[in-house]
């Protein structure tokens, strides 16, 4: 800190005054000495960094602190620290001080010393682990569990979970329960239209919720079969929700339809699961503008569609003779006598819920059945690592179609929080206004939304001091956007989660009782765990710091065991090794593990790249060059052969800031002089190429493998690499 002059204060847009009292403020830190670490602590603990401080100025301090720090000696800088009275207060700590001394004996500490050892514990004793959970959460069984796991089926890589056990998730969701303090008066969905940010939020209580729920069922048992498949394609609103809830109580099974999708994509998850029905809206509403949606959904050629409006009572599209209206479909169950009165379907628990599906970046995309267990995962681990409590408001902007937004749905249900919902786009200061006015206090993010914000100072003025923590998830993420992000709030941790539709959530997660640092993990989900395996699949030794393919642990409850339209054994044990008797589940993700026993996901395995013989991966390269000149916006690592062979070819695409003009040989040299001294002095840049966008999936991850292609056909014929 004593490199930190006043003339580097007022550069950073520090007014005179403020930085002379700041001056001061960081000299009496630095003067009790200590090193980078215990001096950033101390800074964000006396929060002399504001929230409304020029993001500049938070760079300067953070990035001069840690200019001397070696992640590859002391691993990634920590940015945020548990202290052991709040530790004690979270989930995760008070679960652990229930139960720790008897789990652990002499071993357990406090939460914060002993957080390895219990997580250890609720690997090797998942039948003690999970009952803990289940005291915890709403579940309630119509027909209790023989036990918690069923070894017995030796063909069932994960074994059976809840054997016996008979209930609905979704009545689960819908009861009060004093000891989860859920009554009927609860906030349980807040949310605002887009176009009316100067009014008030508006609410649903748990019981208005209920009686919407169990007036869908009523109207869903008056044209459908049980089983049947039921598919919600429309944004992630209140009415989208209780059309969710309300398929599950009634023992029919949703199929999540992202709005994003053009016809093809809809025609095809249709086919998949025989879908009988579809939930849509005639139109999108994002940023003033209207967008077909009913239009595309018949496009794909379903049986039957109900179509909410947008805006309004009235539905601004002529429908099909088969079609209905929402006001329509409900018409018939308001006449029932108790139309807000349904007897929930009670199911075994591995009766299917929810047909999800893969992104599908190539070829068909996996159809993933979810069972009553799934959703108990979801929560499981928005309980114990996002610490989402009773009371708590939580966002996340998202859509059924995807497996965040059913996770959302039941983490803020079956914890006693209330689910908030912003119906537009998450882009820009409405829903800034949005997330402040309903009080948020936790608030999911993905990394390309946050550079938004970042980049277009959308939300200068907006308070985000009601945010106990972040999640982050979707992509890897950006040092410096979560250094601005986290800021916002007082230095609040943004917590990592990293997981997938088949697993029902994570399997690397963030905490709020170890140290985190910027876009990193700093340990595996909680009653799940895995090993990092090289080249020859030998896992690497637990605390070594590596690289290499994860392999995850098979025991994986709410994980899935079947696909509707591939091999599940194929897909993901195929070819595994075996590690301690059970064969290792594959996901596909690369991890590092770094010094001190934080990961970073490296890229999907085919993203991996060989440079002179040394290995390394997209998102490394990456994370430098999205540092190294400040007019870029983002990066994307490639590398191909050369036609006439030889070793791959660097080439590094690139997103501008708006209205910046940089020539492609101006960055080739920065990105290689950045590389060559952060990385490995003996990387080179071949080729960069400016584009306007990436090409992404609809759940926003980057398509490399588009980039490669069109890499090939661009350069290959030239021989320009």
């Amino acid at each position: 800190m004593r490199e930190v002059r006043m003339e580097d204060l007022l550069r950073s847009g520090l007014p005179l005054e403020e930085a002379r009292d700041l001056e001061q403020q960081l000299n009496n830190v630095s003067t009790i000495g200590g090193g980078a670490v215990e001096v950033w602590a101390r800074i964000t603990a006396a929060r002399l960094l504001k929230p409304w401080h020029p993001h500049a100025l938070h760079q300067l301090i953070y990035y001069s602190i840690y200019r001397h720090h070696d992640p590859s000696i002391h691993g990634p800088p920590p940015y945020w620290f548990p202290s052991l009275s709040k530790a004690k207060c979270t989930n995760l700590g008070r679960l652990m001080e229930a139960h720790g001394p008897l789990a652990l004996g002499k071993l357990y500490k406090d939460p914060i010393t002993s957080f390895r050892n219990f997580h250890r514990f609720s690997v090797n004793h998942p039948e003690v682990y999970w009952q803990f959970i289940l005291n915890e959460l709403s579940v309630q069984f119509s027909v209790p569990p023989r036990c918690i796991l069923d070894l017995s089926d030796k063909t069932k890589h994960g074994g059976t979970w809840l054997p016996g056990a008979v209930l609905n998730i979704a009545d689960c969701c819908l009861q009060s329960s004093t000891y989860h303090k859920k009554h009927d008066d609860s906030l349980a969905i807040i949310w605002r239209q887009e176009g009316r940010d100067e009014h008030d939020v508006e609410r649903m209580t748990l019981k208005e919720l209920r009686e919407q729920v169990m007036l869908v069922a009523n109207a869903l048992d008056l044209e459908f079969c049980k089983g049947d498949a039921i598919a919600i394609d429309m944004p992630m609103t209140n009415i989208a929700v209780i059309i969710y809830l309300a398929v599950v109580l009634a023992g029919l099974v949703v199929v999540s339809i992202a709005d994003s999708f053009a016809p093809k994509e809809i025609a095809t998850r249709l086919r998949v699961s025989k879908t009988r029905a579809v939930f849509t809206q005639d139109f999108i509403l994002r940023g003033g503008r209207r967008f077909p949606l009913y239009s595309r959904v018949v496009e794909a050629g379903p049986e039957r569609v109900i179509v909410i409006p947008a805006s309004g009572e009235d539905i601004g599209v002529q429908l099909r003779s088969q079609d209905s209206s929402w006001k329509t479909f409900l018409s018939n169950a308001y006449a029932l006598p108790r139309w807000n009165y349904y007897k929930p379907v009670h199911q075994p628990i591995d009766a299917v819920t929810n047909i999800l599906f893969s992104s599908g970046t190539t070829g068909e995309p996996k159809a993933i059945p979810w069972t009553h267990l799934s959703p108990i995962r979801c929560a499981t681990d928005s309980w114990t690592h996002l610490d989402v409590q009773s009371g708590d408001i939580v966002c996340w902007p998202t859509n059924l179609g995807w497996v965040m937004g059913p996770i959302l749905l039941y983490s803020c249900f079956l914890t006693g929080a209330s689910l908030a919902l912003y119906h537009g786009s998450p882009l820009g200061r409405p829903f800034g206004k949005f997330f402040q006015d309903a009080g948020v206090t936790v608030l999911g993010t993905v990394p390309s939304l946050v550079k938004t914000w970042k980049s277009t100072n959308c939300m200068e003025g907006i308070d985000w001091t009601k945010i106990k923590s972040f999640g982050s998830t979707g992509e890897t993420s950006s040092i410096d956007d979560d250094l601005w992000l986290s800021s916002r709030a007082f230095y609040k941790p943004v917590i990592e989660c990293c997981g997938g539709t088949e697993l029902a959530s994570c399997y690397i997660y963030g905490n709020l009782v170890q140290p985190q640092a910027f876009g990193a993990f700093s340990s595996a989900a909680m009653g799940a765990g895995f090993v990092i395996l090289d080249e020859n699949g030998t896992p690497y030794p637990d605390d070594e710091p590596c690289v290499g393919e994860v392999g995850i642990f098979p025991l994986h409850m709410g994980a899935s065991d079947r696909l509707l339209n591939a091999d599940h054994e194929e897909v993901y044990f195929k070819g595994m090794p075996m590690y301690k008797g059970r064969q290792l589940r594959r996901h596909g993700d690369v991890l590092k593990r770094s010094v001190g026993g934080y990961y970073t996901v490296q890229g999907r395995a085919d993203d991996t790249m060989n440079l002179g013989g040394i290995k390394t991966s997209s998102v490394e390269i990456e994370c430098i060059c999205d540092r190294a000149h400040e007019g870029v916006l983002e990066t994307a690592a490639i590398s191909v052969a050369p036609a006439n062979g030889g070793p791959e070819q660097l080439s590094i695409f690139v997103v501008l800031k708006n209205g910046l003009d940089i020539k492609p040989d101006e960055l080739r040299l920065k990105f290689s002089k950045a590389i060559q001294t952060n990385l490995n002095p003996l990387f080179k840049v071949s080729f960069v190429k400016i584009l306007p966008e990436f090409p992404r999936t609809a759940s926003n991850k980057l398509m490399r493998r588009v980039l490669r292609d069109q890499l090939k056909k661009e350069l290959l014929p030239h021989s320009r690499i």
